[in-house]
């Protein structure tokens, strides 16, 4: 939507490209290399992808959720790792274009694939799912993410769920059972008696695999007893955030079903350090008893609550600042989630709120019925103005979350805090 990768044709041939799929003649073609002419280079793409992994054929694992799906992708690939050679989704390359591109990353030695499905409207994941039908998927949960596209929950459901018209005996379904509309599904699931498995995974008593006695220990992680076939072990995780809990349930449950013994998924999950710009924490240059959550790829009220919650556990430290950027896509429902966070905001004890976006008026508006000290409720109106409020008045023994949509860049002051010197 924003170039055209017929404009970098000679940089790909002077990289070694040794062909070039495309469907304008028009353009000026490199000399040397094969050229492939198709009328639609997005499903060439994709049809090409599909046809190379049935040339390699492995078991796929589909992760599918609004939120979660980097991590959960993450986490179960280091379990796997333990016992295969796994091929993964890299980043969030998780679309049409990057789907299929992480596809020809595959080769002969890799024994298994783990790969995120992302969708921002109907027939999406059913179009990844026929260019790599998975064998396992894992949901980790549903929110509201493009709620603005699709209007319901329930719509986000089927749309993420088109991925169970392609499974068949032998194939398994993992459901978080925390999430209200995934407890309905599976109950729905196991009444109809479906072809595939389902497995279960949260907190409650029902569940294949649960997660008691959570310990949340801050910035440095979580430790909780794993309760699965009949036994019980202690799991421990290096990143925070209560969320991860149900993260590494997914991942542990996925494993096990591919034979990943329990004490080798013990030691696999200590080895998840996090993600760039996904609850980062980070000290301040020169002011290292600063710490901040650099949250900010990206933001649903799902994962803006579960941040709110790391920085609520974050017990040491003099204040604890929320920086929070609007949540795009979620049409009629943006009013009220921005409320719902302000209230959040206020309930967990947050001592400075500062907003940026015309949404974060809302939030800020609803801090400061929930109680908040309306001095301690700032609005700004750019990242610079944020930056400059940060220069004035960051103390020492500071906790400060980073946090917004994609489109808000909220990257912007995260960059600042990394560079910042002491000067309080």
């Amino acid at each position: 939507e924003t170039f055209d990768g017929h404009d970098y044709l000679e940089l790909a041939a002077e990289k070694g490209a040794a062909a070039v799929l495309t469907h304008n003649l028009n353009k000026t073609l490199p000399q040397g290399v094969h050229t492939i002419v198709t009328g639609n280079t997005l499903k060439a793409l994709q049809e090409l992808a599909a046809w190379y992994l049935r040339s390699l054929p492995i078991p796929i694992i589909a992760v599918i959720g609004s939120t979660g799906k980097t991590t959960t992708k993450d986490l179960l690939s280091l379990v796997l790792s333990k016992k295969y050679q796994v091929l993964r989704t890299e980043e969030n390359f998780n679309n049409e274009i990057g789907l299929p591109m992480t596809l020809f990353q595959l080769e002969p030695h890799h024994e298994i694939g783990v790969l995120e499905m992302g969708m921002s409207g109907f027939g999406e994941i059913k179009r990844l799912t026929a260019i790599a039908p998975p064998r396992e998927v894992v949901f980790t949960n549903i929110g509201v993410s493009h709620m603005e596209k699709l209007g319901s929950r329930d719509n986000i459901w089927k749309a993420k769920s088109e991925v169970l018209g392609y499974l068949h005996d032998g194939c398994t379904v993992f459901l978080n059972d925390d999430n209200d509309i995934l407890r309905r599904e599976g109950k729905r699931m196991i009444d109809i008696s479906t072809p595939y498995k389902v497995v279960r995974y949260g907190t409650g008593d029902e569940v294949d695999y649960r997660a008691e006695n959570i310990q949340l220990l801050g910035e440095t992680g979580i430790t909780y007893d794993l309760e699965a076939e009949g036994r019980t072990w202690s799991i421990s995780l290096k990143v925070p955030g209560r969320h991860n809990v149900l993260n590494s349930l997914a991942a542990i449950a996925a494993g096990r079903a591919f034979g990943v013994e329990l004490a080798d998924i013990q030691k696999a999950l200590t080895l998840y350090t996090g993600a760039d710009m996904r609850l980062d924490i980070f000290s301040v240059p020169s002011l290292e008893d600063v710490k901040v959550i650099d949250d900010a790829y990206n933001a649903s009220p799902d994962s803006v609550q579960a941040a709110l919650r790391i920085l609520e556990d974050m017990k040491e430290g003099s204040r604890k600042i929320a920086i929070l950027g609007d949540m795009l896509e979620l049409g009629e429902y943006t009013k009220e989630a921005h409320r719902l966070i302000g209230k959040w905001v206020a309930d967990y004890g947050i001592n400075i709120l500062i907003t940026i976006g015309k949404a974060g008026i809302w939030t800020a508006e609803s801090a400061l019925k929930s109680g908040m000290n309306p001095k301690a409720v700032i609005h700004r109106n750019s990242n610079s103005e944020i930056i400059y409020w940060l220069k004035e008045n960051l103390w020492h023994g500071d906790r400060v979350l980073v946090k917004g949509s994609r489109g808000m860049k909220m990257e912007e002051i995260v960059s600042h805090l990394r560079q910042e010197r002491d000067s309080n």
